[in-house]
């Protein structure tokens, strides 16, 4: 098996699974519960938060909110400071680019009346930071652009864009899912809010995170018994929280990826009528248009041969239009439907991507001749 997905979701550390493994059967009790067994989870919960703190760099421990999901940690700081913020204003900006779950909270808040900017990108993926700041309005109250795109791993000048944010005291949220090989110290970038989730990694599923400068408002969308200081009541998942911060613990050699990547694509782009999409991006994600190759075909094909790959983000799989994101970059609908996103991961290795490329290249030819 060769395993190209990892955008979707990567396989969680040995390290991560043995921490987390107590707290399934033994160490089990509710964090909230006064006895032992529950003041062994409340610990265990705490010592996460505060390890996850100094990794971002986070300035208390208390910044730290732990969600369900990325999606769900999306949808906390969008819907979250559009409610807090609404005696100042009802205008967000953000990205044609950006995951389904910042677009779809959007479109959600759009209907309660909040008015939403979408910004086009042009054909590296980048918005213009001057339309960008004409956008701004006295009543922005946020702006969200991701880190890095899902799709096509388009790299986003974070620090540039909260600056003319700040310049405006709007404040600025970014989805960091897949930002796993750059800059996550959220002082030095700036951001106010930062969206992170376990299974992109080498975590688990279902947990995510909510950065949140102190000082910022937030109200919360789950109502309960207050959990995570009022931002996100529900009883903690303290097996995900402990694997989630034992993931994050451990390095991760963006180098030796990048060298990878850039093998891959020069091997690939010997393939006639074959183009990778986007402009800086990050070593993890590839992706690359064969021309007049049906992408799902070609997947299929790649499939029966035990090599794992997608057309796009998983979370849109099974939707039928053509990438929202390679649209907004310009490319044709056609283009798009011939566009395979290839990512890798840790134990990624040289002689699986050669045999890849081999792959490719026998069936790109195989189907050309159709």
């Amino acid at each position: 098996m060769i395993y190209l997905d990892h955008a979707a979701a990567t396989p969680v550390r040995k390290e991560a699974l043995k921490a987390m493994l107590p707290y399934f059967s033994e160490s089990y009790g509710n964090p909230n519960s006064y006895h032992e067994l529950g003041k062994n989870a409340r610990e265990a919960v705490e010592k996460a938060r505060v390890s996850i703190a100094q990794k971002l760099n986070a300035r208390f421990p208390e910044e730290i909110i732990f969600t369900g999901s990325g999606t769900e940690s999306v949808n906390l700081a969008l819907q979250g400071i559009a409610k807090a913020y609404q005696k100042k204003g009802n205008h967000i900006i953000t990205c044609k680019t950006e995951h389904k779950a910042v677009l779809e909270t959007c479109k959600a808040l759009e209907k309660q009346g909040f008015k939403v900017t979408y910004l086009d990108v042009d054909k590296k993926g980048l918005p213009n930071l001057a339309e960008l700041e004409k956008a701004i309005t006295k009543k922005t109250t946020l702006i969200s652009i991701m880190y890095v795109n899902n799709e096509t791993g388009v790299i986003q000048p974070i620090q540039k864009i909260v600056s003319l944010a700040k310049k405006y005291r709007v404040l600025f949220h970014t989805d960091a899912c897949q930002a796993v090989y750059q800059l996550l110290d959220v002082q030095e970038l700036g951001v106010d809010l930062l969206t992170m989730n376990g299974s992109k990694v080498y975590g688990p599923k279902g947990i995510g995170l909510l950065y949140k400068k102190k000082e910022v408002l937030l109200q919360p969308l789950i109502h309960g018994g207050s959990q995570e200081s009022g931002f996100r009541s529900g009883t903690e998942n303290v097996p995900g929280i402990v694997g989630f911060a034992a993931a994050l613990q451990s390095s991760l050699d963006g180098k030796k990826l990048s060298q990878l990547q850039q093998s891959f694509e020069r091997e690939l782009l010997k393939i006639s009528k074959t183009k990778i999409n986007g402009g800086q991006h990050s070593p993890h994600i590839t992706n690359v248009t064969f021309s007049g190759v049906d992408a799902e075909t070609l997947l299929h094909y790649l499939d029966s041969k035990r090599i794992y790959a997608s057309a796009g983000s998983a979370c849109t799989a099974g939707v039928q239009e053509p990438s929202h994101v390679l649209r907004a970059m310009g490319i044709s609908e056609k283009e798009a439907r011939s566009t395979v996103r290839f990512s890798f991961g840790k134990d990624t290795t040289k002689a699986e991507l050669k045999m890849v490329v081999k792959a490719v290249k026998e069936i790109v030819g195989s189907l050309r001749k159709i």
